[in-house]
């Protein structure tokens, strides 16, 4: 099969754009191929997964039949994607988007609508739609319903509406079809059942659809606050946290894919369709930082409904982790049947860290909880019971070694950076506690607080590397340190902070692009290595600016920068070359580039 890395009949993962509906989303490569869709949900099974396999998984193909170069942009302010084919005889374009409509049971058909425009010349076309339901491990059939062709297995049926000839070949559907100057055609996929009936998608119908998601997504963002020197990213950033929000909970995922990997040919392949409470806690801190309080608030919601907050289990009352509808169990299972990202294996459904130790979710929770009573709306007395109830088991719980936020899958340890998050826990629950008036063992907890504090202080700093470390006897670095200004543990400008500073850019910053830990001196149970983590490389950034260094700071973001991809998207990691690796695109990275923009602009004036 050839090496992997080079395999060619892989896209690169920055060679995509992002469209969805809020309860799933497509990935659109430059080459107008959908290789990336679960319906009707973002964790359900994949209808095109050609990303993770690209002869098994399934792909909706779409492009100029004639040799063209392509471009890909996003429609202004909104997340209706473009991707242009220019050839020799002609320039189209095709224009992808799934309508955001609020009736429920259209909101059900999960539409995807492709738009084809001829804008200059003369062009011919070429379409096939090939799904592969359930990650390619169910068969399916394909048969004619009036002008509709539909593709069924015994879980999912989607109706394919075209306005050009569509022929039926070995189950899939190809369509070859030319467009003249000005012409267009339409294909539209839906979701349909008992619930929702099938239905065409005449051109006229497909262009008020295209006008009305994009006056929706400028609507929505005309909301924003920020109006700072790097908007154009802000805005891009927040465009796509909203894109994977699953609306019906108010769940915010960690990223729209699994098992991309964070090293070519390795096995650190993770499933991040789920909602890990660190992550949407900081992206609430990043929407509410804009003024995006509604979002603020339906993760709020989703919290009241769907998970517990009282409960006192082996591992606290708190996952890491939950399915996006609250779900606990998220059991993890391997497709051997899948080849992986440029042979990339094992691909990975579910995700067993969901059972991991890792003490720092409840400082993130409870300072995301405090930044919405002190910014959107003051929370409730049943939300405080169940807030300080938190509090109490995390100060009879703060010394206990755990995974940590890097999930580590070495043994537990009593890392440094959970020690910081249990302080920030405690300490935001008194300043909430203190504001308001509210009922609290204020004693208790200001005493274990400072118990924290002076820990980390004399068992967290290293005399010999003048840094604070990884973990209580031991002398690595870990960038997940650079928090320690930002959650106001330490000063910026203190001295052992700016020592801590210079040694974590000595071991493990390259060129501005930050490694979350070593494994070779720091071994977390995997194999093989990963790239650079890109939302430490905006912690970084930031920790930079709050220190009063500039200049740095502002170099370190604009490079920063040029490692998003074309339309402005980042995954989890960015490789040796630049490339972009791991789930794409990551929630957490935008969250963090939003944060740094956000407080470099405020430092800069």
């Amino acid at each position: 099969m050839g090496d992997g890395g080079t395999d060619g009949r892989y896209l690169a993962i920055a060679d995509h754009g992002l469209i969805g509906d809020m309860r799933s989303v497509a990935l659109v490569g430059m080459n107008g191929t959908i290789d990336w869709y679960c319906c009707p949900r973002f964790d359900s099974p994949s209808v095109f997964g050609a990303l993770l396999d690209a002869d098994r998984g399934g792909r909706f193909e779409l492009a100029a039949a004639v040799p063209a170069q392509t471009k890909q942009f996003y429609f202004p302010d909104t997340n209706v994607l473009i991707t242009r084919f220019y050839a020799y005889d002609g320039v189209g374009e095709i224009q992808d988007f799934m309508p955001i409509v609020g009736d429920p049971t259209e909101a059900d058909r999960h539409r995807l609508i492709r738009r084809v425009i001829c804008v200059r010349g003369k062009l011919p076309f070429t379409a096939l739609v090939a799904p592969r339901f359930d990650y390619g491990r169910r068969v399916h059939t394909l048969r004619r319903e009036g002008d509709r062709v539909l593709f069924s297995c015994d879980v999912l049926s989607l109706a394919l509406t075209s306005s050009v000839d569509v022929a039926i070949e070995d189950g899939d559907a190809r369509a070859e079809f030319t467009l003249g100057e000005g012409e267009t055609a339409v294909f539209a996929l839906d979701r349909v059942s008992d619930r929702v009936r099938p239905r065409s998608c005449p051109l006229a119908e497909a262009e008020e659809q295209f006008t009305e998601t994009v006056r929706y997504w400028r609507r929505w963002l005309s909301t924003s606050h920020y109006r700072g020197r790097w908007r154009e990213m802000v805005n891009r950033s927040v465009l796509t946290l909203k894109l994977l929000t699953y609306a019906p909970t108010g769940a915010i995922v960690a990223a729209a894919t699994t098992s991309l990997p964070e090293q070519i040919g390795g096995e650190r392949n993770w499933d991040y369709r789920y909602v890990w409470i660190r992550d949407a806690a900081f992206c609430l801190y990043g929407m509410l930082r804009l003024g995006f309080t509604e979002e603020a608030a339906a993760f709020m919601d989703f919290l009241d409904r769907h998970v517990a907050l009282r409960g006192d289990g082996p591992d606290g009352p708190l996952q890491i982790m939950y399915g996006i509808d609250g779900r606990t169990e998220l059991p993890e299972e391997e497709l051997p049947h899948l080849e992986g990202y440029r042979c990339s294996g094992p691909v990975r459904i579910g995700n067993n860290a969901v059972g991991q130790l890792q003490l720092d979710i409840y400082g993130a929770l409870i300072d995301s909880i405090y930044l919405y009573d002190k910014w959107a709306h003051p929370i409730s007395s049943d939300r405080w019971e169940e807030v300080t109830g938190l509090v109490d088991w995390v100060c009879g719980n703060w010394d206990r070694p755990d995974e940590g936020i890097w999930e580590t899958r070495g043994g537990r340890r009593n890392f440094l950076y959970s020690r910081l998050m249990c302080w920030v826990a405690i300490e935001r629950a008194i300043r909430m506690a203190t504001r308001r008036g509210l009922p609290a063992d204020l004693p208790h907890w200001r005493q274990t607080r400072d118990d924290i504090y002076h820990q980390i202080m004399r068992k967290g700093f290293s005399s010999d590397r003048q840094a604070f470390v990884q973990h209580e006897d031991a002398e690595v670095l870990d960038a997940a340190l650079l928090m320690m200004p930002m959650a106001k543990f330490v000063s910026p400008t203190d001295p052992k902070w700016l020592s801590t500073l210079d040694a974590l850019a000595e071991d493990l910053v390259s060129d501005s692009l930050v490694y979350r830990y070593d494994p070779a001196v720091s071994p977390d149970g995997l194999r093989g290595v990963e790239g650079t983590f890109s939302m430490c490389s905006f912690w970084y950034v930031e920790a930079l600016s709050r220190a009063g260094r500039l200049d740095e700071a502002r170099l370190a973001f604009e490079k920063m920068l040029t490692y998003a991809n074309h339309v402005g998207l980042f995954a989890e990691q960015i490789g040796k070359t630049g490339e972009q690796l791991g789930n794409f695109p990551q929630a957490f990275t935008h969250l963090s580039l939003i944060s740094a923009a956000y407080n470099l602009d405020r430092a800069l004036g």
